[in-house]
């Protein structure tokens, strides 16, 4: 009786310890299972927050267009990566925002929240004097691999260009027979057609500035359009008597229209025959109904100037390996196939890397003209065309 009240005691007991040890076993199962739900459950309602990053940018709508187009194509393929695009319109002036990032250093301030800049070779040149813009590479940049080495060398990889352009003839063909091939044609073929041929002012678009630009370094040695040097002013007499004794021939015996667009609408309405005008502008416009149908282009032999849209990223970002992606899809061949068919202009990248329709479209458009690089001597030409051309 003795031993089966023990066996029962014991049994008792062993039950006790049993019970608790598969409770104690129960709450650490729980625990753990409940911390293992937990996780995720909080990663889900605490995603990770894409990097954001602000892209300043100008221009006429057609560039707005583009990046309303190539910004939401990057976000889908990179959501972790968000673009804040910042609009400037054409007119309006971009000075502004390099003066901004300028300040912003001066004052300690980083890159007064803006990481990403696109503008013309102009302030890429000023940028890098002012030691603004951050030094680009394949190694941060794998598709950069891809644009012209010659390019990147002319801007010592201070920015991406991600767009070209040419200034190209632009004339009415049905009036226009026989087309300049030549410089000399061309101004011989203004004297010879009074008041039928139009340039804007220099100063307010790149159209009349590549006009200014191609008579004055006409007589200076081929590669003075990639010399900054201020000594180089005492050369261009010659360049600036030509002007002048254009002036009388030109529209209304020297009036300049305002803008890139104030000599195309004068081609449109036909108060003139032809002009110099982007050759990005003029496919748009004929594509869209704006210039006739009977417009078409040609470039010279030596041809006007033309060249890259630059973007750069300013040095003391914050966010540089976000932008860095971000260059890297948009001279994509993808993203760069956009541009050329949205923009009607060269890709920033080599036509090799392009598609083979797109290496086609472009056989003899791209060839013949040239980038003129000659830094702050630009203000000095222009200033002066107004004091000696514009004010005759």
């Amino acid at each position: 009786m003795f031993r089966k009240k023990t066996a029962l005691t014991l049994l008792s007991a062993l039950t006790i310890i049993a019970t608790f040890l598969s409770g104690c076993g129960t709450a650490g199962k729980t625990t753990s299972s409940t911390a293992s739900s937990a996780s995720p459950a909080s990663q889900t309602t605490a995603p990770k927050q894409p990097v954001e990053f602000s892209f300043y940018f100008t221009g006429s709508q057609n560039v707005k267009d583009l990046w309303d187009t190539l910004i939401p194509m990057f976000e889908k393929q990179n959501p972790d990566v968000k673009v804040k695009p910042v609009y400037i319109p054409s007119g309006t002036g971009a000075q502004p925002t390099y003066d901004r990032i300028m300040a912003a250093k001066q004052a300690g301030k980083g890159s007064g929240d803006i990481d990403l800049y696109e503008d013309g070779l102009s302030n890429v040149t000023k940028g890098q004097k002012d030691d603004l813009w951050d030094s680009l590479s394949s190694d941060k940049i794998k598709n950069l691999s891809q644009v012209d080495p010659k390019t990147m060398k002319d801007i010592s990889n201070m920015a991406v260009p991600y767009r070209s352009s040419a200034v190209v003839l632009a004339y009415n063909s049905d009036k226009v027979k026989e087309v300049p091939s030549t410089l000399d044609e061309l101004y011989d073929w203004i004297r010879k057609n009074p008041q039928k041929f139009a340039y804007n002012d220099p100063t307010t678009g790149g159209s009349g500035n590549s006009f200014v630009a191609t008579a004055i370094y006409k007589f200076l040695p081929a590669e003075a359009i990639h010399n900054s040097d201020p000594t180089m002013e005492k050369q261009w007499d010659q360049g600036f008597s030509l002007l002048k004794d254009l002036g009388k021939s030109v529209y209304g015996k020297g009036i300049y229209p305002k803008k890139n667009q104030g000599t195309l609408d004068l081609l449109a309405s036909g108060e003139v025959d032809m002009i110099p005008a982007w050759s990005d502008m003029v496919l748009d416009q004929v594509a869209k109904g704006q210039l006739p149908k009977s417009t078409k282009m040609k470039q010279l032999q030596p041809g006007f100037n033309g060249g890259p849209t630059y973007l750069m990223v300013p040095k003391l970002s914050e966010k540089k390996d976000a932008v860095y992606k971000f260059l890297d899809f948009v001279i994509s061949p993808e993203a760069q196939t956009v541009v050329v068919n949205k923009m009607h202009g060269f890709p920033g990248i080599q036509l090799s890397n392009m598609p083979k329709e797109i290496q086609d479209s472009f056989k003899g458009a791209s060839e013949g003209f040239r980038s003129f690089n000659i830094g702050d001597l630009d203000k000095a030409m222009t200033k002066r065309w107004q004091s000696e051309v514009a004010a005759q």
